[in-house]
């Protein structure tokens, strides 16, 4: 396990935080990750549901939210780590959301739910790392291609998500679902293949963390020696006191077995992985839940044809509800059994990860 420098910032710990929307990763758990020398993450997707105006202005509602949860995350880092947000292509405020992050302070930028093609122009001259999540060594080498010959960058480092992953997957669902996508084992050392000519484009590393089904410092370890210089964990970080979402919402995950997995539809355009909970049950019965209000979250919805409204549901889950909500979740939610706090979280993937590469 290597230190790993990021635009002049430090992580002592290449362990990178996922970003959960909605809600489940805000200031407090992104600040409790920095706090350990790794990069805590921030999700962008209707960060303003609990605020008190959001009905009425949700946009306004959502990019306060996002700058006070940076401004917490930054205070509880103490100078250490990173402190970044994760911003959904699909997202109707992904372009302000990005830029209000920037102005709070935020260290990184990370950007999936489809291809990041114009990250470098919103972000401008800003003094923020910038970072693609893709799912292919063609989608990495496309992105690097056109960052290049339209804004003269490459990104700072980069996300490979897996087809084990939690949330949004960028794969056929066929091919999740049949076993057939590309798997970390193989994804890992194709991109590191990718970069290597950016690399020496850019004269710097543009480290690749490795994402989806990551649970072990063994696993890490493993990814390492495959070309990955670090990893990104989403999943175990919910089974965390400090994760922000709902005791109600952390006792389903704990309480999930593998059996209760589901690939699902979602609204954005792409499959997803979320637990068998009751609203997916009567989704698959053909039930629908047209929006009661819609607070025009994606740019792919159709409020009109939208079989069940995406952010509603997420809005459920986070506060523990159930019946209604929509619990996105990674492939191993069934191995986690307890509540632990991030330090002992960090510190047990730090160990393993050190046994494994002697």
């Amino acid at each position: 396990m290597q230190v790993v420098t990021i635009r002049g910032r430090t992580l002592q710990l290449p362990i990178l935080q996922g970003g959960m929307g909605v809600g489940v990763s805000l200031g407090g758990l992104a600040g409790a990750v920095a706090a350990c020398g790794g990069m805590g993450t921030i999700s962008t997707a209707v960060a303003g549901f609990n605020e008190p105006d959001f009905d009425r202005d949700p946009n306004g509602a959502n990019l306060r939210a996002l700058e006070k949860e940076i401004k917490k995350a930054k205070e509880l880092a103490g100078g250490l780590g990173m402190v970044a947000i994760n911003a959904m292509v699909a997202t109707t405020q992904y372009a302000d959301s990005i830029r209000t992050a920037i102005k709070a302070g935020a260290d990184a930028v990370v950007c999936g739910a489809g291809l990041a093609v114009d990250l470098p122009a919103i972000a401008g001259d800003a003094d923020v790392a910038l970072a693609p999540i893709v799912s292919s060594s063609r989608a990495a080498a496309t992105l690097c291609k056109l960052w290049y010959k339209r804004f003269g960058v490459l990104p700072d480092f980069m996300v490979v998500e897996g087809p084990l992953a939690g949330g949004h997957l960028g794969f056929e669902e066929q091919d999740v679902k049949n076993g057939s996508a590309q798997c970390l084992e193989t994804l890992v050392p194709a991109i590191t293949e990718q970069l290597r000519p950016f690399e020496e484009l850019a004269g710097r590393p543009i480290p690749l963390f490795a994402a989806g089904g990551v649970y072990t410092g063994e696993d890490a370890a493993r990814l390492e020696q495959l070309g990955a210089a670090g990893v990104q964990l989403a999943t175990r970080f919910i089974g965390t006191y400090e994760c922000d979402a709902s005791p109600a919402y952390k006792q389903a995950m704990l309480d999930a077995k593998p059996e209760d997995v589901r690939i699902v539809h979602s609204p954005v355009g792409m499959p997803g992985r979320a637990l068998n909970s009751p609203l997916i049950q009567r989704l698959a019965a053909g039930e629908t839940f047209p929006p009661k209000r819609c607070v025009n979250c994606l740019v792919p919805c159709k409020k009109a044809d939208t079989i069940y409204c995406i952010a509603g549901a997420l809005i459920e889950a986070v506060r523990g509800n159930w019946q209604e909500g929509l619990f996105f979740c990674g492939a191993n939610v069934g191995r986690m059994t307890k509540l632990v706090h991030v330090r002992e979280l960090m510190d047990e993937l730090a160990a393993e990860w050190r046994k494994q590469a002697q």
